[in-house]
């Protein structure tokens, strides 16, 4: 990218529409974690080691996907760039695997839930991957790194929010049950997924990609996992996903169960976490503005903690102290995915000045991975939970410990993690002016040195340096 491009400020519209897939993607996100599971085992009869093995497991063979399709992005070389045309791939795929998994009648079993859940995570990686690995290029500039997945993440939580709304509406105003609610959500995505990758692709452009020098494989993704930086961040963001990913998981089973909420109730008070979530997008650019990415990463994680304790404490039934408790929670949720995404962004800078090969698309496979295999942790403890003597159908006092501990008190531990490790983090944005200095330095010269050895005008064609308009 240009000087002129990186300092640029892209448009508020540009980053909406680059947003957009953001909002069926998220509203597909959160009910595999939250309701889909809950759904298989209570509505659909499957066993609870069934339900847990399977989203574990499938999830964890899709990480190993992540790296070989993280540098076949860094390979690919289209007229409409590397990542736009597998966001056209990835959606139909991903559209067809959310359709049978919420379209799923009862009797259905075991390798049917395995089945569509891998077709499902396979579109999921693809279009996950190229749109966050595009991001990273809209812009070369620190803080404005920040903006672009502060929009990208606003739209996760709007998806998010509105999938949210549609249980309430589903069962208060239509008098639907709890299975016509999933099927409602599946239809939100399945219909508003096209769309959005379509507005997104032929609407944001993708700036040209550096000539490929290198190789960008499985060994290099391995040896990224080998730099310091990398392992920090890769270990916040696996913890940051692990955490909320845990207490969503067990959000309908903590606040129904232990709380006395009904399901109705339960989905307002996840609502309200996640408008709170809305309204945390913006404030994380703007406090690492101030303070530093990593820092505001620290003070997001700390907060994060010490809330998630308080709902031990909470008045069971009380709908107000329920609310300003998810409201605090939900400030903090969306400080990772923003900043983790935009230091990863930085570090491909970092990476790029000191092996001269850009491996954007590699270094988001990790960030991707970690993301995945939070989640997959976090829907895993199922099973951990079922050893510790937790039943979902029958509610007794060892279980009943065992569900708040593992709702409030590990994410909280993995919170204060994230914070320790994070706090000496040392790519920061003096660092990334020097590296970016050395970068311009280094391009200019080898575009010099191109064009002294260049042939003669008498040679070539006047128009033989023009390439396709992109």
């Amino acid at each position: 990218m240009s000087e002129a491009q990186s300092s640029q400020k892209t448009s508020s519209w540009t980053l909406a529409a680059f947003a957009a897939p953001c909002i069926p993607v998220a509203a597909m996100g959160l009910p595999l974690v939250v309701y889909l599971p809950e759904y298989y085992i209570n509505s659909l009869g499957l066993s609870l080691t069934v339900v847990g093995s399977a989203f574990l497991i499938v999830k964890l063979i899709d990480i190993l996907f992540d790296p070989f399709f993280g540098g076949l992005l860094d390979r690919t070389r289209m007229r409409m760039g590397r990542f736009r045309p597998w966001m056209l791939i990835g959606a139909p795929i991903l559209t067809v695997g959310c359709f049978a998994l919420f379209m799923a009648e009862p009797g259905v079993g075991s390798l049917y839930l395995w089945f569509w859940l891998s077709v499902l995570y396979a579109g999921y990686s693809i279009v996950v991957l190229s749109q966050t690995a595009w991001g990273a290029v809209l812009s070369s500039d620190y803080q404005q790194r920040s903006r672009v997945y502060g929009w990208w993440q606003a739209a996760n939580v709007v998806g998010m929010i509105l999938v949210l709304c549609l249980p309430p509406f589903i069962t208060g105003v239509l008098k639907g049950d709890h299975i016509d609610s999933v099927r409602a959500m599946g239809w939100f995505i399945v219909i508003l997924l096209p769309i959005t990758v379509l507005l997104a692709v032929m609407t944001v452009k993708e700036p040209a990609a550096p000539p490929q020098h290198g190789k960008t494989g499985l060994k290099q993704y391995w040896r990224l996992l080998m730099r310091p930086s990398v392992q920090r961040l890769l270990f916040a963001d696996l913890l940051m996903g692990l955490a909320p990913g845990i207490a969503g998981t067990l959000f309908l089973f903590f606040f129904e169960r232990i709380k006395g909420f009904d399901k109705t109730q339960a989905g307002v008070l996840l609502l309200v976490y996640f408008l709170a979530a809305l309204a945390g997008a913006p404030l994380w650019p703007m406090l690492a503005k101030k303070l530093g990415k990593h820092k505001a990463l620290v003070v997001a994680a700390v907060v994060y903690a010490f809330v998630q304790v308080g709902a031990v404490f909470m008045p069971a039934g009380s709908s107000v102290m329920g609310m300003l408790l998810l409201v605090l929670a939900g400030l903090p949720y969306s400080a990772a995915p923003v900043l983790v995404r935009s230091m990863m962004a930085d570090i491909g800078d970092e990476e790029r000045l000191e092996s001269g090969v850009d491996k954007t698309g590699l270094l988001y496979a990790i960030v991707t991975g970690t993301v995945k295999l939070g989640y997959a942790l976090a829907v895993a403890v199922f099973i951990a939970l079922g050893w510790m003597g937790f039943d979902p159908k029958v509610s007794t006092p060892e279980g009943d410990a065992a569900l708040i501990g593992m709702y409030a008190i590990a994410p909280a531990a993995l919170g204060l993690v994230v914070a320790a490790i994070m706090m000496r983090y040392p790519l920061d944005a003096t660092r990334l002016a020097e590296i970016q200095r050395q970068l311009a330095a280094r391009d200019a010269a080898a575009a010099d040195a191109s064009k002294s050895s260049a042939p003669s005008d008498s040679h070539v064609p006047s128009n033989a340096a023009l390439g396709p308009a992109e």
